[in-house]
């Protein structure tokens, strides 16, 4: 591989990132896996070398990955809902538009030398994404309600070679993100925020910020393979147009996250796989400060109200099958904590990432001895809160989701 052909690459790799619409909703607001092959084992892959996807599941598998690209794409489709009861004005319930993403995603691994490899991952989060029509919402303003989010990050790695077993690296994360809100008039005042006409309807922003990712791999014994991947905050620039809707004068950065899992060979044929995640969203004001709006606190202040989330824990278990020369079949259960509670429904109902138990499919199929195409199939199971409104209308509301995705990924390797 020249150095002209792996900037070409590099160099579609962008490109497919400028044109990526996050929309995953499942873990919190951060995919429920990355790379369909993972997808397909309930997000399982921190201890897996099998894709070009270390940079956003552990940097450290790019020595062990081999010369290869994957290029996927998940039509992801959440379904959100809200209702409300004992309320003075509308009551009823609402469910939002807007159920079907494409979500593009772009995995590249090369081996330099025997001690170094290089690599490119392009993927994305977001789910903070809701669209009602006016009515049963109307206590937030006087048109349609919805809210936006989506978060682009690219990801150059580089792995070290320990010796023939284990291995480090890094991937730098270069993150761009944009954020819209509309239908927020009742907020859009002196009473409620720091920041009159920085709240709502005031089209697109944009925020980048530079963070990194650093990780482990190890093949302990020629069954059990270990790893561990570890990003700290991300601190973004602010969404200055939305500065009077976000805690700290529209600062919404990435939270600390981490993945330790393990690999178990348990047969020449089947291999199972279990990670542990952890995503840290109590440490970001603008996602953990809990809804104070009745009390008085204004948005857009260091203490203004947010979507009172808290940190999470997420288990993944997967298994793999190699049927035969030419199939791999997969399937997993993802169970993560609601960030979510009944404290905290009111502004939630903008963004209800609720759901907490996903079971996934997954399958490869060889096209010959360098290609193979996967596919990966997701269902997250309905769930629900209720709380009492925080917005003044009185009565209780109670918010909802669940999710599918159907996601398939060419892979070659060279």
């Amino acid at each position: 591989m020249t150095f002209k052909q792996t900037a070409v690459r590099a160099a579609a790799a962008l490109a497919l990132g400028a044109a990526l619409i996050p929309a995953h909703a499942t873990n919190g607001y951060f995919s429920h896996g990355y790379g369909i092959k993972a997808k397909g084992m309930g997000g399982a892959g921190v201890a897996l070398a099998q894709d070009g996807f270390a940079g956003a599941n552990n940097p450290a598998q790019s020595a062990f990955a081999g010369n290869r690209y994957d290029v996927g794409v998940d039509l992801f489709m959440p379904e959100r809902e809200t209702s409300r009861s004992g309320a003075v004005m509308g009551n009823g319930s609402s469910k939002s538009g807007s159920e079907y993403f494409f979500v593009p995603e772009f995995g590249y691994n090369n081996v330099i030398n025997d001690q170094l490899s290089m690599g490119l991952t392009v993927y994305g989060n977001g789910g903070m994404n809701t669209d009602y029509k006016h009515g049963n919402t109307n206590l937030f303003g006087t048109s349609d309600v919805g809210v936006d989010l989506m978060q682009l990050i690219i990801a150059p790695t580089l792995a070290l070679k320990l010796n023939a077993q284990h291995s480090v690296g890094v991937s730098p994360l270069i993150v761009y993100q944009t954020f819209s809100a509309q239908g927020l008039q009742n907020f859009n005042n002196s009473t409620y925020t720091s920041s009159v006409g920085s709240v709502t309807n005031n089209g697109t922003d944009s925020s980048t910020g530079l963070g990194v990712r650093v990780g482990y791999f190890g093949r302990l014994t020629n069954h059990l393979s270990v790893g561990a991947s570890y990003s700290p905050k991300i601190n973004m620039s602010r969404f200055k147009k939305y500065e009077g809707l976000f805690a700290e004068k529209g600062d919404f950065d990435i939270p600390a996250n981490y993945t330790l899992g393990m690999a178990f060979q348990v047969t020449p044929a089947v291999q199972v796989a279990l990670d542990y995640q952890r995503i840290e969203y109590g440490d970001v004001k603008a996602i953990a400060n809990q809804h104070t709006i009745a009390a008085g606190t204004k948005l857009g202040n260091v203490d203004g109200s947010g979507f009172g989330w808290s940190d999470i824990n997420a288990i993944k278990l997967g298994v793999q099958w190699q049927a035969n020369d030419a199939w791999t079949l997969r399937a997993g259960y993802n169970k993560g904590d609601n960030p979510v509670n009944a404290d905290n429904v009111t502004f939630n109902i903008l963004a209800p990432g609720v759901v907490q138990e996903h079971l996934t499919l997954g399958a490869t199929m060889k096209l010959d001895a360098a290609s193979e195409i996967s596919a990966g199939y997701m269902h997250a199971f309905n769930n629900s809160v209720t709380g009492i409104s925080k917005a003044g209308a009185g009565g209780t509301e109670n918010i909802k989701m669940k999710q599918n995705s159907l996601g398939v990924q060419y892979s070659r390797q060279f």
